[in-house]
């Protein structure tokens, strides 16, 4: 900011007419160090003591020059903090009104209720893909936290109607619950639920004996973080190998490599065709793993198994190549 950059310059300024007006007294006028000091102190915060020791006529000359220059210095510097502050207020302001604007345009998006450990790790996924989202966080100081971060944040209870309806809910495509307490997510998800029917919900839960009253809430499904945990501490004693291969897959690490879903549109140009007939793996270096259907996944796919409308193909390729492939397979034919 300008005027942040100002109140250095004009701070450094000062501290050059006070070093410079010490050494002129103690040079001119034979003074003590500290009493050149402070007679440079009381000067420039206009305080109106008398001289510290009676001014020759070269000593009130300098003494002028310290006066004229610190005093405006003084005077510069009060204008520049209040620029500041008012810079800051204003853009506070207008940040605010933008953020509103973003989030009342919202569609199709994603809502991440609570920014804890859980909620910021899947806001860092799903901004690196990215899709729409916005955080509904009750702290004020923890939203301050990912404001450097440009999420769309909104401060408020996501257990009440008006907090989530200004997320837009209406208009979402999932919500996550991911507060720290069972019973807070429990509240989110009854609440969410009768605001959407057709909303995919995800919730956190810590207990064991939470995740049947959040499925009964309305939660799509349930995600216990010690449960994955203990889970994959056990995993990469047995399958190390499986688990680092899912860690490249799925978080990027070392490889640049995804496991993703590619949706069949009914008029896919790869609707109706056979794997081998797709010809996916051959031009687009995408390896297909599985299938998913309404009657469940499909794994070690034949060549000529056939790829249907409405299928989700579970892949595994470069992002890009993920990416193509998407926009290919949702495609007009």
């Amino acid at each position: 900011m300008k005027a942040l950059r100002n109140l250095r310059l004009i701070g450094l300024a000062l501290a050059a007419v006070i070093l410079v007006g010490t050494a002129g007294f103690h040079l001119i006028e034979g003074w003590p160090w500290f009493d050149g000091f402070y007679m440079v102190v009381t000067t420039l915060t206009t305080i109106g003591y008398q001289e510290v020791h009676p001014l020759s006529h070269p000593g009130r000359i300098f003494n002028v020059f310290v006066i004229l220059s610190g005093v405006a210095l003084v005077l510069v510097g009060i204008g520049a903090i209040t620029q500041a502050l008012l810079e800051f207020e204003l853009q506070t302001f207008f940040g605010r009104r933008r953020m509103q604007r973003e989030i009342g345009r919202l569609s199709d998006h994603y809502i991440i209720c609570g920014a804890g450990r859980v909620g910021r790790s899947a806001a860092r996924e799903l901004a690196r893909r990215p899709v729409p989202f916005v955080i509904i966080e009750q702290s004020e100081a923890k939203a301050q936290l990912y404001s450097a971060q440009n999420w769309l944040i909104i401060v408020g209870d996501a257990t009440q109607e008006h907090t989530l309806r200004q997320a837009q809910i209406e208009r979402a495509r999932g919500l996550v619950a991911a507060t720290t307490t069972d019973a807070t997510n429990l509240y989110i998800v009854l609440t969410a639920r009768g605001l959407n029917a057709r909303l995919k919900i995800i919730a956190r839960a810590s207990e064991d004996d939470a995740e049947k009253h959040l499925l009964t809430a309305g939660a799509d499904s349930v995600v216990s973080p010690y449960l994955f945990a203990g889970q994959r501490i056990a995993q990469s004693f047995l399958r190390p190998h499986v688990v680092s291969f899912l860690d490249t897959a799925t978080t990027h690490l070392g490889v640049d490599l995804e496991i993703g879903e590619v949706y069949i549109s009914p008029r896919s140009r790869f609707a109706g065709t056979t794997i081998e007939g797709s010809r996916i793996r051959q031009d687009r270096g995408v390896i297909i793993l599985a299938i998913k259907r309404e009657q469940g996944m499909h794994f070690n796919l034949a060549p000529d198994d056939r790829i249907e409308p409405g299928d989700f193909l579970i892949a595994m390729g470069e992002p890009n190549q993920l990416r193509q492939l998407e926009q290919t397979a949702a495609a007009h034919s």
